[in-house]
């Protein structure tokens, strides 16, 4: 059972020059539906390709041609409601966001204003063990991504890619819940974590199929809790929208300057305008794009070319019992099952594909033992080389079965790293090459029992320094081990030298 007994983190305070401020932080992540088709024709969602070639007559805004709704853009969407404990609405509908814009050509956006598909929600975003906020989810709406305006091909123009027309976005909305530049960056890999569990969408940030608005305010203390207790946002402070983040290191940053911005205006005695900016890295500022539009700028009015959604409680109930194990659960399922730590579980389920390989690994056998040689040789092995954990040289059978011959005590916990190695640049079965390799631990007990004797009889001094210090018996243990070419089990040489010395 998931424990969400946890303490909630204190807010982040900036001290000004005159005063101290708390940053208050909402987001709405547009995450692309992952889906082969887009969301209102079914032209191709891959990325990369020829630009201008996954354009549908409907996408290019063709006279006469009519959208229709992609049911299984739908399921994702329900899906990740699912995922983020929320309300379903069984009925949703789509409405024109009207805006003019050269890669849209339509000149408006089908999205969802007034009826989103999905309502309430949270995520617990942990920020240490045992320290989590809980953020609220307003709502998600489904809409059509824009096309792309490229302006660094030519001096004297711009062009136009429409290739990402009409793809599938969730619009993921929290409450302004999040009260620091890390609570922000934290929160966004959660929710991209569990949207990756689901198969709802990839979280490439990099090719933009995971973007982030982050609305900045800043507020004196105690403003916050009167905004709790009234829901009224004149106590939070004028906010500011930063446009299209697509990094973590950047949503931080962006946050921290934006804030001091903020601040500097108000302790000089002027006002915050709210408006949308953009975040320039490489001068570590935040710059106005335009002033912050409401809704009525958009002059939102129901789709006419497409009827309202209207869903039934049983297609939603078939899709809640395919849902997998999400984060948080597998989680407390590993520590629960392995005995693991909580940084150790915390690792080991950051992706779908690590957590499968080590539980691959670790069926049967110790789940320490396992977590240990997973996080810190495997993935130590794949960070340095770059790989993911797809492309590793060792499986999760070959490295199961590596750990097998060591609970046998077939081989030394030195040996295993050899073998380890040799199974990342040779491959094979790692029984036949712990044999081919003479690899084979030192099991006959007389022949140490022999080793140590021969140690102790020459050695009476370092046997009287151990005998008063206990912890000099390493020394004997190291010399045995040294003498079987590292063959020895140091667990039995431990035990006997323990024996001999009166220990």
């Amino acid at each position: 059972m998931l424990d969400l007994s946890y303490t909630t983190p204190k807010p982040k305070v900036i001290a000004g020059a005159m005063q101290d401020w708390e940053l208050v932080i909402g987001m709405e992540i547009h995450a692309q539906v992952a889906s082969n088709a887009k969301l209102f024709s079914g032209a191709s969602t891959t990325f990369g390709a020829e630009p201008n070639s996954n354009v549908a007559f409907v996408d290019a805004a063709m006279p006469g041609m009519l959208p229709v709704i992609n049911d299984y853009c739908v399921e994702q969407a329900v899906r990740t409601g699912l995922g983020l404990k929320a309300q379903i609405n069984l009925f949703s509908a789509f409405d024109r966001k009207n805006y003019f814009y050269p890669d849209l050509p339509q000149g408006y956006q089908i999205s969802q204003l007034y009826h989103p598909i999905v309502g309430e929600g949270e995520v617990l975003v942990e920020l240490a063990p045992g320290v989590a906020r809980l953020v609220r989810i307003e709502r998600i709406h489904l809409e059509q991504d824009a096309g792309k305006s490229i302006h660094d091909m030519d001096p004297n123009m711009s062009f136009v890619d429409l290739n990402r027309t009409g793809v599938a976005l969730m619009e993921i909305v929290s409450r302004p819940d999040l009260r620091g530049p890390d609570e922000a960056a934290a929160y966004v890999a959660k929710l991209r974590q569990i949207l990756r569990y689901l198969g709802t969408c990839d979280g490439n940030m990099q090719n933009g199929n995971l973007r982030a608005d982050v609305n900045v305010s800043v507020c004196r203390p105690g403003q916050y809790e009167k905004y709790q207790a009234t829901q009224d946002f004149a106590h939070l402070g004028t906010r500011c929208e930063i446009k299209n983040m697509n990094s973590m290191r950047f949503i931080q940053a962006a946050i921290e300057v934006e804030a001091r911005r903020q601040i500097a205006i108000l302790e000089d005695g002027g006002s915050v305008d709210q408006e949308t900016r953009l975040y320039d890295p490489d001068r570590n500022e935040t710059r106005s794009m335009r002033s912050k539009e409401e809704a009525f700028d958009y002059r939102y009015f129901p789709d006419p070319d497409l009827l309202p959604l209207e869903i039934d409680q049983a297609w939603v109930d078939t899709i809640a019992a395919s849902m997998p194990e999400l984060p948080d659960a597998k989680k407390a399922r590993f520590m629960a099952d392995f005995g693991l730590t909580d940084y150790d579980a915390s690792v080991l389920t950051a992706d779908l594909e690590s957590a499968g390989f080590f539980e691959a690994v670790a069926q049967g056998r110790d789940g320490k033992t396992a977590a240990n040689w997973v996080i810190n040789e495997l993935f130590g092995r794949l960070n340095k080389e770059g790989r993911a954990i797809a492309d590793s040289p060792v499986t999760a059978g070959q490295l199961g079965g590596m750990l097998d011959l060591l609970a046998k005590g077939e081989i030394t916990g030195k040996m295993a790293k050899d073998l380890f190695e040799i199974l990342w640049l040779e491959g094979g079965d790692p029984a036949e090459q712990a044999a081919k390799h003479g690899m084979k631990a030192v099991t006959d007990t007389g022949a140490i029992e022999a080793a140590l004797d021969a140690l102790i009889a020459a050695n009476p001094d370092q046997v009287e320094k151990a005998k008063v210090n206990a912890k000099l018996a390493g020394w004997f243990t190291g010399q045995v081990l040294k003498a079987t070419g590292g063959k020895a089990n140091p667990a039995v040489v431990n035990a006997m030298v323990a024996q001999k010395l009166g220990l």
